[in-house]
């Protein structure tokens, strides 16, 4: 099994780190009135909705009844951002399947909730590299270094093409940005494939990746198809060197741009 592909018995209901500098990450599904408690420490934290309603309380203020979708394929995100060393208490009002995405930081901002109508929706690429991004904490988002979108694929389609990298900083044309996929299938026995690789082939993984289960980007390009027959929808969180997105395409697949016309009709997915 690739070194970069980390199983749910990793990151449910606790938080792990992978090892990287920046980011960690903890997923959790709570039933109706059931809480967990948490504190950011030396990390800011955005918790992403993925499905339910919840109530989060904190030393940076209360958050009542936020949510609303079913699950991640019926509607845009709520999120609740948290700044560093904030203890916290979220308690569910129904069932919620929650995404914790934390990242190292000593700067505090405001606590807040973003809501739906907040989330910024790009159709991005053509053809059958066309896909949906929900922008929740843009480079403009007030926080230090956390970054989050959420990514949707329809069925066949390729995703984060052509393929590009963060892992080098350059900026403005490029930053230095660890990247975690969290994986999110309409059907459970559906699947992605994720590529990663660096030009010198020293990192060179091709995996299969299944609902619910993540992805390191440590470094190098990670390209991404769906299944025929299954959307795929994946949770980015990015943190490193500068805020910024700023990537450069494999120059062997960058031509791909100009000859997309058409954008793939089933899409917006939500």
């Amino acid at each position: 099994m690739s070194h970069l592909l980390m199983k749910p018995d990793r990151y449910t209901d606790r938080v792990d780190t992978f090892d990287y500098e920046y980011l960690s990450f903890q997923a959790s599904k709570l039933e109706a009135g059931e809480s967990l408690q948490g504190d950011t420490g030396g990390r800011e934290l955005a918790i992403v909705l993925l499905g339910g309603v919840c109530s989060v309380a904190s030393a940076a203020g209360e958050f009542p009844r936020v949510g609303g979708r079913t699950n991640v394929f019926t509607g845009r995100p709520h999120t609740v951002y948290l700044p560093v060393s904030t203890q916290f208490t979220v308690t569910a009002e129904t069932a919620c399947d929650l995404a914790f995405c934390y990242a190292k930081a000593e700067e505090p901002f405001p606590a807040r909730v973003v809501t739906p109508d907040e989330v910024e929706v790009e159709i991005r690429g053509g053809g059958n590299a066309t896909r949906q991004i929900n922008h929740i904490l843009k480079p403009d988002f007030p926080a230090h270094r956390l970054l989050v979108v959420e990514v949707y694929t329809p069925a066949g389609n390729w995703s984060s093409y052509p393929p590009h990298k963060h892992d080098v900083h350059n900026p403005p044309g490029e930053v230095d940005l660890e990247e975690i996929y969290y994986y999110r299938v309409s059907d459970p026995k559906g699947y992605a494939i994720q590529k990663v690789y660096t030009a010198d082939r020293r990192l060179d993984e091709t995996i299969t990746v299944r609902d619910g289960e993540l992805i390191l980007v440590p470094e190098g390009y990670h390209p991404v198809v769906a299944a025929h027959g299954y959307d795929v929808y994946y949770l980015n969180s990015l943190a490193g060197s500068a805020r910024s997105m700023a990537a450069s395409d494999d120059p062997d697949y960058a031509w791909v741009r100009s000859a997309w016309k058409d954008v793939d009709p089933r899409l917006p997915l939500v």
